[in-house]
C-alpha cells in the first residue's frame, strides 16, 4: 500500500529539521512526504530543499500564502497533491520514534481512522531533544522523571496489545492522524471555513463518524513527541459554532473542502 506523509508547517524550521530527521530514521520510510506550509517565509522552504536532497523518496512542499492559521485549507492542497492510497498526517513539530509509520500502516483498516497519541516534551528540554532520544527507553524515562515530558505512560511500544474503537470526540488531534484517501476524498477534505486554531480536526471527526467509520486508538503504538514553542491556543467563537453544528448534523460531505460547492 503507498503510503503519503503530510507534515503541516508554520514557520518553525528548527522543529521541522527535527521532524525530517525522524523521518528518515523510520523503519518503514513513507512513499513521499508532502510539506503542508501554511505561509512560511524562505528559511522553511531552504531546509525543506535540504531534506528532499537527502530523502529516498519524493518531498514536495506546498505552500500557501500566509494569511493567518489557515490549517484546514493547507491541508486540503496537500491531501490533493497525495498520490498514496493511505495518508497520514502529522504536524511539524511533532517527532516520531522510528516505528511511527510502521505502526500506522499495521493499525490502519478499513472503516476506521487511526487516532494516535503525543508525548509532550517542555520548554527546557526543547533545544537538545532529537530524534534519536526517542529510541532510548531509558534517557526517557529519566526526562519523564525529571519533567521534561509528560505523558510518559505512551512511552513503552506494545504491539500486541489490541487498539479499541469508538465515536469519541475526546482525544482527536489532526498533529497525528491517518486514514484511507478514498475516505477523506468521500467527506470532501477538512472544511476550509475554519480559519484560526482549533476544531477543524473535531469537526472533520464528526463527518468521518457520520461516514460511518470508527476511531481506532491504541495506547502504545502510533507515538509522537511534541516540541514545545510559543503558542495563542484562542478557539475562535466562529470555530466553535462549524463544530457544534457538525454534531448535532447527520452530514458527512462539507460544502467547502477539497471540492468546492457555490450554492
Amino acid at each position: 500500500m503507498k503510503v503519503s506523509l503530510i507534515i503541516t508547517t508554520y514557520n518553525n524550521p528548527s522543529a521541522l529539521e527535527k521532524v525530517a530527521e525522524s523521518v528518515l530514521r523510520q523503519t518503514r520510510y513513507p512513499d513521499e512526504v508532502l510539506i503542508a506550509d501554511d505561509g512560511s517565509p524562505e528559511e522553511t522552504a531552504s531546509r525543506v530543499k535540504g531534506f528532499a536532497a537527502k530523502a529516498p523518496f519524493p518531498v514536495i512542499h506546498v505552500w500557501q500564502e500566509d494569511r493567518g492559521f489557515r490549517a484546514a485549507k493547507i491541508r486540503n492542497k496537500a491531501i490533493g497533491r497525495a498520490s498514496g492510497d493511505y495518508l497520514i498526517l502529522l504536524d511539524g513539530d511533532c517527532v516520531m520514534n522510528r516505528h511511527f509509520i510502521a505502526d500506522h500502516l499495521g493499525l490502519a483498516e478499513k472503516g476506521c481512522f487511526i487516532q494516535g497519541k503525543r508525548i509532550h516534551v517542555n520548554k527546557k528540554a526543547v533545544a537538545s531533544f532529537s530524534p534519536g532520544d526517542t529510541d532510548s527507553p531509558l534517557m526517557l524515562f529519566g526526562m519523564a522523571l525529571t519533567g521534561k515530558i509528560s505523558n510518559f505512560h505512551h512511552l513503552i511500544r506494545i504491539p500486541y496489545y489490541p487498539g479499541f474503537k469508538n465515536r469519541k470526540l475526546k482525544g482527536i488531534k489532526s498533529c497525528n492522524m491517518s486514514f484511507f484517501k478514498s475516505d477523506i476524498v468521500a467527506v470532501n477534505g477538512f472544511n476550509e471555513d475554519f480559519e484560526g486554531w482549533g476544531n477543524e480536526d473535531s469537526e472533520l471527526a464528526c463527518r468521518f463518524f457520520n461516514f460511518s467509520l470508527l476511531k481506532k486508538v491504541h495506547p502504545f503504538m502510533v507515538v509522537c513527541f511534541h516540541l514545545w514553542h510559543p503558542t495563542n491556543k484562542i478557539v475562535t467563537h466562529c470555530n466553535k459554532m462549524l463544530l457544534s453544528a457538525a454534531v448535532s448534523s447527520e452530514t458527512y460531505f462539507c460544502r467547502n473542502g477539497l471540492v468546492k460547492e457555490n450554492n
